[in-house]
């Protein structure tokens, strides 16, 4: 009797299942692109919270009458948790000392960030110099202040008592003019005159012919210019803007069809309006000369003995 074989079936190895790889967010993916670490990334995110917790409370403490050394208590101790100035940057600057800006701003109470008034440290700027038109200050959290100065520009050399010095276009002083270096600028002479610049900057735009060839302009008796031209003649102007700028547009005509300046005069003079009083040496009687701008009713320039020069 024959026994039967069974054969036994063989068991496969279960394999393993493959888990998947987890999803990355897109946030995931965009904090391991940035070129800082993850630490540098959850300092940053604390010191943003208590920033923002920081002046919630400073604010609402200041809201509900908080005795000031309360706040200054809380702003204090957001500085030690990290907001606290250490570093001023500067933009702007062109003539001033970068030292002088950063000794007003960093001149604070507290440089805990919260206790940084940013309105004073403009108002100490604007006022310590002329230069100083505004500034603009902002924090950059967590330690630095941002400090923006906008400059004045030098618009004319303002001379008094044999003193010259550089003024802005409002009249504001800037600083000394060494006479052996002067700018290439509009002279200015007589007390006040520097208040008066605006005023002669708008008389000389109305006669742009003759801009370039006026040297000087002095202001008499706080009422009115003399221009001087680089040719050498005077010219006196009459009190009143108004008045002023007529005068030097019909001297201007008038120098545009017959030259006048660079032919010999000594000055011209023309205080009143209706006429030119021209001066040169060597004449003793008064020549009538047809304007030749005036068409059917000339005015006349009076040629002058030059020592007959009026005053005032």
């Amino acid at each position: 009797m024959s026994a039967t074989i069974k054969r036994g079936t063989a068991r496969r190895p279960v394999q393993p299942k493959r888990r998947k790889p987890p999803k990355v967010s897109i946030i995931d993916r965009m904090i391991t692109a940035l070129p800082v670490s993850e630490a540098t990334l959850r300092r940053i995110a604390t010191w943003s919270i208590m920033g923002v917790v920081g002046a919630a409370t400073l604010a609402t403490a200041t809201y509900l009458g908080v005795p000031g050394m309360v706040g200054s208590a809380i702003g204090e101790g957001i500085g030690q948790a990290g907001f606290r100035v250490t570093n001023i940057q500067i933009t702007g600057l062109n003539r001033m000392d970068h030292n002088v800006i950063y000794r007003i701003a960093a001149n604070q109470p507290s440089m805990a960030m919260p206790l940084v008034s940013l309105e004073k440290i403009r108002q100490d700027l604007v006022a310590h110099s002329g230069w100083i038109e505004d500034a603009h200050v902002s924090r950059r959290l967590p330690d630095t202040l941002i400090v923006h100065v906008v400059e004045r520009q030098p618009s004319a050399i303002w001379q008094k008592d044999g003193k010259l010095s550089l003024i802005a276009a409002n009249g504001t002083w800037l600083e000394p003019v060494d006479p052996e270096a002067m700018p290439d600028l509009p002279l200015v002479i007589g007390a006040h005159a520097n208040e008066q610049e605006p005023a002669y900057r708008q008389l000389l735009n109305v006669a742009p012919a003759l801009r370039g060839q006026v040297k000087a302009a002095t202001w008499v008796g706080n009422r009115r210019w003399t221009l001087t031209f680089e040719s050498g003649e005077t010219l006196q102007l009459p009190q009143g803007d108004e008045a002023a700028s007529k005068a030097l547009i019909k001297f201007a005509q008038m120098d545009g069809v017959r030259p006048l300046l660079g032919k010999g005069w000594l000055g011209f003079d023309m205080r009143d309006p209706t006429r030119l009083v021209a001066r040169k040496p060597g004449v003793t009687t008064n020549k009538a000369i047809t304007d030749p701008t005036a068409g059917a009713t000339p005015a006349v320039i009076e040629a002058k003995q030059s020592g007959a020069q009026a005053q005032g």
